[in-house]
């Protein structure tokens, strides 16, 4: 019974920091003179019953799922990726130059080549901050949100300057990449890609690796207290720079996912931010990888219908920045929903061990 509360109030929490972000927004369009009712009826057009805007959302929120997923990992261990969005660009520069740079191979070769590709540049620098970490002490926060400048920086100079630019176009863009390494359409009359597939095989597959593998073990033992885990017998070096290297390697599928589904190259400015509202969605699900399918399509219909609920009522896009803030805020202080919705912090069940009748007793006097 106490399980099951406890249960309950954890989805509780970040149900009701979404509605509390929803009315925070709400005030705010009221406060510019608009009208709440209409904005949100136009965010909802646009993100679901327009046509295609359903399967939109569902390509927005393909990359907020490897995203997500990358940010959760590095929670598990106790260790916050703010990089996401630097290994996002890495990823996609792995992904584009896979795909419009080798000829000549089937399409069962080359889109798995690609997508290698971009896994192995988001982990390797995914795994660099991991490093710093685990050999000198760096701050991965400090180290992550360096590295993402110097990513965005390679990208433009490696595109605008360098060998990843088309010469034969007058924006600066990489070259379109070979059909044969352009994802599938799933449905016809769409751009829903194959990318989706594979976000919905990722989630799985991570909370397998988290919570039945010793692998995950580790991530975990490292997560709730370095110093047991290493008193234990586990390396928390290596598991630190491990588990930066999988967030990474899920951030850089996430860019070559997105070249190789929907923009098929890739300009110099190429992100808007993904990595960054990855957090939102990490923390909006608990760093649990089921919970960030949710958390990601509510942020990618959000993204998706923003656009046409500034078209229709004049209210900014920016209006969802003001939802995602607001959950975040609420989300990282749960202490405040249970105030207002007066619940009480249910305790884990105490764990009691008892011996059997004769086995390590004191003997009878």
């Amino acid at each position: 019974m106490r399980a099951a509360l406890r249960i309950a109030q954890q989805a509780a929490v970040p149900l009701v920091a979404i509605l509390l972000g929803f009315l925070v927004a709400g005030v705010a369009v009221a406060i510019t003179g608009a009208d709440p009712s209409q904005a949100y009826l136009g965010l909802f057009q646009g993100a679901f019953t327009n046509k295609h805007a359903f399967t939109e959302s569902l390509i927005a929120s393909v990359p907020y799922v490897f995203l997500g997923l990358a940010v959760a990992t590095g929670f598990r261990a106790g260790l916050f990726n703010i990089g996401a969005d630097g290994q996002f660009y890495l990823g996609a520069l792995g992904g584009v130059f896979v795909g419009f740079s080798i000829h000549g191979l089937p399409g069962i070769v080359h889109i798995p080549l690609a997508i290698l590709a971009g896994v192995a540049c988001g982990a390797v620098y995914g795994g660099l901050p991991g490093f710093l970490k685990a050999r000198f002490g760096a701050h991965e926060v400090i180290t992550t949100i360096m590295l993402n400048y110097i990513a965005y920086s390679l990208s433009d100079y490696l595109i605008n300057r360098g060998p990843l630019g088309d010469p034969h176009s007058s924006a600066p863009k990489t070259p379109f990449i070979d059909p044969s390494a352009q994802l599938p359409i799933i449905f016809a009359d769409s751009r829903l890609h194959l990318g989706l597939l594979l976000a919905l095989l990722a989630v799985p597959l991570m909370w397998f690796l988290i919570e039945r593998t010793t692998i995950g073990f580790r991530i975990r033992a490292v997560g709730l207290s370095p110093e047991a885990a290493r008193s234990s017998g586990i390396s928390v070096a290596r598991t630190m720079v491990l588990v930066m290297a999988i967030s990474g390697g899920l951030a850089g599928l996430a860019g070559a996912d997105e070249v190789l589904g929907v923009s098929h190259f890739m300009p110099p400015s190429f992100s808007i931010g993904y990595g960054f509202d990855a957090i939102a969605v990490a923390l909006l699900a608990r760093s649990n990888p089921w919970g960030i399918l949710p958390a990601a399509f509510l942020f990618g219909a959000m993204r998706n219908g923003a656009g046409f609920m500034q078209l229709q009522t004049q209210v900014s896009a920016d209006m969802i920045s003001i939802v995602q803030a607001t959950v975040i805020m609420f989300v990282a202080a749960p202490v405040i929903v249970r105030w207002l919705l007066r619940l009480r912090e249910v305790p884990a069940e105490s764990l009691q061990i008892t011996q059997p009748e004769g086995v390590g007793a004191a003997p009878k006097t």
